[in-house]
């Protein structure tokens, strides 16, 4: 059966405004004609119907061109590993996802449009279950972890080290799914925040926020001695390959990913200088300040600037850190890496952009929790 983008994409765009509902209809039909499925997902279904629409819009806006999508596909193939996804859910989730697409598009759909989908749902599961399979032969489903530190170092902040029972592989700038046992089947993304150890040991930077399941008991009810479930290693930043200077932005527990790519560039003796910009709402938010300026002192070539925004009688740098961008000469010729809130980092790319910074020069990640 061949593919046909266009009527899959015609079909999905009369979806796209009623993406809440679908998304609950999907669920409604999985779950009715596969009650046991229920228990593989978390107790509500916010935040999974929505990474559900996210990869299905990804998906389908990219499905003329399924080889280009390999990458993404292989990973939530491996990752749906964590979650008990065995290859016969492929077939009952296909079932669902018809289901939904031909009774929210209904004025669309024909037989063509139907034979659309399953070719275009096929593709994709095809690449899924292949890299979920090939995983299964090298690397766990997903890791126990031991907690060995645990430092309080705001009343909504809290460092981690974690001791995995097996080898957890990672790049620096990669985040690990993380569940603990006060929330069975919950999981959320912490970036890694420091290259990789003889000791295998692993540091997550975590802000409780409100509302946030997993980071609250991360940050106050986890204790050393606790066990977690770390899921595998993914995202797209990874360790700069040129060597050109490179500017970090960072903006809260942002910090995380970048620490850990400022470590790697130190451990592997890389001559070129490290900017890292490192913003916070007031003084005693910078939470890691401590061991970046030990950082700075042990590496000349690392120049440490720490920025707070809303402390008017703080008598260091003052602005938000997208602001200090502007402040000096250009950043073009640099290699540079952006993280922290959504908000922070579509205003520093835009005034990096705007400043003679390339978008292949940039790259970037997104703190939610």
């Amino acid at each position: 059966m061949s593919l046909n983008p266009r009527l899959v994409k015609e079909s999905f765009a009369v979806i796209e405004p009623v993406a809440d509902r679908a998304a609950a209809y999907f669920y409604g039909r999985l779950f009715a004609a596969n009650p046991h499925l229920r228990g593989m997902f978390p107790p509500a279904m916010n935040a999974q119907r929505d990474r559900l629409f996210g990869a299905l819009t990804r998906i389908v806006w990219s499905v003329d061109g399924p080889d280009g999508m390999a990458p993404f596909l292989g990973r939530l193939g491996r990752d749906h590993r964590k979650y008990g996804v065995l290859t016969e859910h492929y077939a009952v989730v296909r079932a669902a996802l018809l289901a939904t697409v031909r009774h929210f598009a209904a004025e669309v759909w024909t037989p063509e449009v139907e034979r659309a989908w399953e070719a275009a749902y096929d593709v994709a599961a095809d690449f899924m279950i292949k890299a979920a399979e090939a995983d299964a032969g090298v690397s766990p489903a997903w890791w126990l972890a031991e907690v060995t530190g645990h430092e309080l170092r705001t009343p909504d902040v809290a460092v981690l080290t974690l001791r995995p029972a097996q080898p957890l592989p990672y790049l620096p700038g990669q985040h690990v799914s993380v569940q603990t046992s006060r929330w069975p089947r919950v999981w959320r993304p912490f970036s890694i925040a420091n290259a990789p150890r003889p000791d295998g040991t692993v540091r997550l930077h975590v802000r409780a926020v409100r509302g946030g399941w997993v980071s609250g008991a991360l940050v106050r009810h986890t204790r050393v001695g606790d066990t977690l479930m770390l899921g595998p290693a993914s995202g797209s930043m990874a360790p700069p390959a040129s060597g050109r200077d490179v500017l970090c932005v960072a903006g809260g527990t942002g910090l995380a990913p970048l620490k850990a790519i400022i470590e790697h560039a130190i451990a592997s003796g890389r001559r070129s200088g490290i900017h890292l910009l490192y913003g916070a709402r007031r003084a005693a938010e910078l939470y890691d300040l401590p061991d970046l300026v030990r950082m700075e002192s042990e590496f000349p070539r690392l120049r440490v600037l720490p920025v707070v925004s809303d402390e008017p009688g703080h008598d260091g740098v003052r602005g938000t850190v997208s602001e200090v961008l502007d402040r000096f000469p250009s950043w073009a010729g640099h290699e540079v890496y952006v993280c922290g809130p959504p908000a922070m980092v579509g205003d520093a790319v835009r005034r990096l952009r705007r400043g003679g910074v390339p978008l292949t020069d940039i790259h970037r990640d997104i703190i939610e929790s």
